[in-house]
């Protein structure tokens, strides 16, 4: 076997790897909640300013 396969399997045999495991799902969780909060929050932000736009004078 290869040497980086066996460090790999080290790495996932110990707490080292199970606790990037579980950082990485939250911070996969943590980017999706964002993403989504942004494409919500765009959509209002965007129609703010465009009610604000539509109300002033052309000139």
């Amino acid at each position: 076997m290869s040497k980086i396969s066996l460090n790999y399997g080290d790495f996932i045999q110990s707490e080292e790897g199970a606790t990037a495991t579980e950082y990485a799902v939250m911070l996969a969780l943590i980017i999706i909640v964002c993403i989504i909060a942004i494409a919500i929050m765009g959509n209002k932000v965007n129609n703010t300013f465009q009610n604000m736009a539509d109300l002033m004078p052309d000139n």
